[in-house]
């Protein structure tokens, strides 16, 4: 006789069955229910970074747009590594009679990125940019921040210039406005490829009165210039050994980006190693990518770019800025050890050391600028380099100044940048 086994009603055993999961749950470690029930809605969101407006970036870049495309686009790129440039400047005062070959070999032993080492055999670019420290790292920042943006407002420039007839071909440049990938450009050449001549102008000659203060730079008087000119040049520059495999930075106009060439004389050097050779483009042509191991101590604009490249931000503690620093310095030493090519930065140059108020091998007073915004201070003259301290806040438009981090440069001699020489 077989007896009849009575199953539980799904009335009476759904109760039970959510009464156990509910047991189940309630002995689990919270951290797993948190993990179960809400790790995506408590993910943090990505901080995005500010951005800076079209009129402030135009002229932000006011004193480089007219530059040839080569020349602006390593400029650009340097700009983001300002500590780098301080010391390049310092180490041309240091080695002033080193010359074509020479300097060449002397200027790749230092362990600097090739973007900045390129800039030795323009003396008046490099003059310019560390005079003007401040405006050269916000003009940095921006380039990270905002790449496409700053070549947009590049060329806004340019057709400024154009329209109001101060850019045309000369014996020094070649002007042309081409189609590049359906987009319209102004290009910039050198008129002859085994030479080149930097230009020097005042903005508000050659682009009429700004939206947006230009940057307090020392411009050239109007009686510096050839009569019936906007734009002067200084004693061409012959492209020899310091461009060995030609220039190592190419506009991408069609993407708004800038090219390495991985063949030119510094971009075959092992610094490229630490981080620029990316994305390859086309013959010899790679996509530029920054490398944060050349940055030092410097700040980034935003805590949304900081993140991006491992580094500090404008008003970081200092436990996190000393804690970037020594990432950094461990960066830039891996960078080192895996070629032969790193000279040592005791002669001349020196390594950036991050947080203190040094640069290279000497003592740098800081230069706190106490003006507002990305151009702020008294700098009519241009004559000091404008190296703003950590304390200052976010550049183009903050109530305090911007810049460099503890350790930006204060150079003492006179200004403003592309003269004749």
């Amino acid at each position: 006789m077989h007896r009849k086994i009575q199953l539980p009603s799904a009335s009476w055993a759904y109760p039970q069955a959510l009464i156990a999961l509910l047991c189940v749950l309630l002995i689990l470690p919270g951290d797993t229910l948190f993990a179960a029930g809400f790790a995506q809605s408590a993910a943090p969101a990505q901080e995005a970074a500010p951005k800076v407006p079209a009129d402030q970036l135009d002229s932000l870049v006011a004193p480089i747009a007219l530059f040839p495309d080569p020349m602006l686009s390593q400029t650009l790129v340097a700009s983001t590594y300002p500590l780098e440039v301080i010391q390049l400047y310092q180490w041309l005062q240091q080695n002033k009679n080193l010359k074509d070959q020479a300097l060449a070999d002397a200027v790749k032993k230092q362990d600097w990125d090739p973007s900045i080492q390129g800039l030795a055999g323009l003396p008046d670019v490099v003059k310019q940019l560390a005079e003007n420290i401040k405006w050269t790292t916000d003009l940095g920042n921006a380039f990270l921040a905002q790449q496409s943006d700053v070549m947009e407002a590049v060329q806004r420039m340019r057709k400024k210039a154009q329209g109001a007839g101060n850019l045309k071909s000369t014996e020094q440049q070649k002007v042309e406005t081409k189609v590049v990938e359906k987009t319209q450009v102004i290009v910039i050449e050198q008129t002859n490829p085994q030479v080149v001549y930097v230009p020097s102008y005042n903005p508000t000659v050659v682009y009429g009165p700004p939206v947006y203060p230009y940057p307090p730079i020392a411009y050239p008087p109007p009686g510096y210039y050839a009569a019936g000119m906007a734009i002067s040049f200084g004693v061409g520059v012959a492209m020899g050994a310091m461009w060995g495999g030609g220039w190592g930075y190419h506009c991408g106009w069609g993407h708004n980006d800038v090219n390495i060439n991985i063949n030119n004389n510094f971009n075959r050097n092992t610094n490229i190693q630490g981080g620029n050779r990316v994305n390859k483009v086309g013959n010899n042509n790679s996509k530029w990518s920054h490398n944060p191991s050349h940055r030092g101590g410097a700040p980034y604009s935003d805590r949304a770019t900081a993140n991006k490249f491992g580094g500090t931000a404008r008003g970081d503690s200092m436990s996190n800025r000393q804690a970037a620093a020594r990432q950094n310095q461990a960066r830039s030493a891996g960078n080192r050890a895996s070629g032969p090519s790193a000279g040592s930065m005791n002669r001349g140059g020196g390594t950036a050391r991050a947080g203190n108020d040094r640069v290279g091998s000497r003592d740098v007073p800081s230069a706190s600028s106490r003006g507002g915004g990305a151009f702020g201070g008294s700098s009519g003259s241009g004559a000091s380099a404008r190296a703003s301290s950590n304390r200052g806040a976010s550049s183009m438009g903050s109530s305090r100044g911007g810049g460099m981090s503890r350790g930006g440069g204060g150079m003492s001699r006179g200004g403003g940048g592309g003269r004749r020489r």
